[in-house]
């Protein structure tokens, strides 16, 4: 079978390795300072470049944000999906969102971390946000409803415009909202250093947590 050719032209392959140098860059200068900190002209300095050349592959830093955004949440999507391959189970994909976290603390840190001051995220990344709380209400609609409804299922009951036209019911959304605060507030805590030098291993809090949302 003959290999896929490439169907770019020479220009927008150099101007894709460009653009991906650039990201590079911006994801070691949020390392090192933060993403409010984000400057393109420290990044085209680091490059070799002037600030309008760089300019010529993102036209303003919340461009750039918005890309480092969306690959954020792109992987963090993927690493999600493919836990969920085998069907909706909660274990997997808390398990898969820890080692997402871990590997990629920055890219953590941007999509849940304190929002960066005057940015607004466009449609497109808020979607693909949807689509990772949509894996998690299938793993809670999937789990047996126990007890009788609290009042926050009933408030829930009439405010659930965050799961995006889900079908889940008032208590699988409660769940769901559940185990993402929980386990977004302990890997915070983690990722941040927070529990360096307690004399605990955070994967083993992570793990009772993960129980006894299960009611393990």
């Amino acid at each position: 079978m003959a290999e896929a050719r490439d169907s770019k032209t020479p220009r927008e392959r150099y101007r894709a390795q460009v653009r991906a140098e650039i990201m590079e860059r911006a994801w070691e200068q949020i390392a090192a300072a933060g993403a409010s900190a984000l400057s393109l002209n420290a990044i085209a300095k680091r490059m070799g470049m002037s600030g309008p050349a760089l300019y010529r592959y993102f036209a303003s830093r919340d461009e750039l944000i918005t890309e480092l955004i969306r690959d954020a949440y792109r992987s963090l999507a993927d690493a999600v999906h493919a836990a969920a391959g085998s069907g909706p189970a909660l274990a997997p994909l808390a398990h898969a969102l820890r080692s997402w976290a871990l590997d990629d603390p920055h890219r953590y840190f941007l999509v849940y971390g304190t929002p960066v001051p005057g940015y607004h995220a466009p449609d497109d990344i808020t979607a693909i946000a949807s689509e990772i709380m949509a894996m998690i209400l299938d793993a809670c609609a999937a789990l047996p409803t126990d007890g009788s409804p609290t009042p926050f299922d009933d408030h829930l009951a009439d405010h659930r415009d965050w799961a995006a036209g889900h079908p889940a019911s008032p208590a699988a959304l409660h769940r769901a909202l559940t185990f993402w605060t929980r386990l977004h507030g302990v890997l915070s805590l983690e990722v941040a250093g927070h529990f360096e030098g307690m004399g605990f291993d955070p994967a083993q809090l992570f793990a009772a947590e993960l129980d006894a949302l299960l009611g393990h």
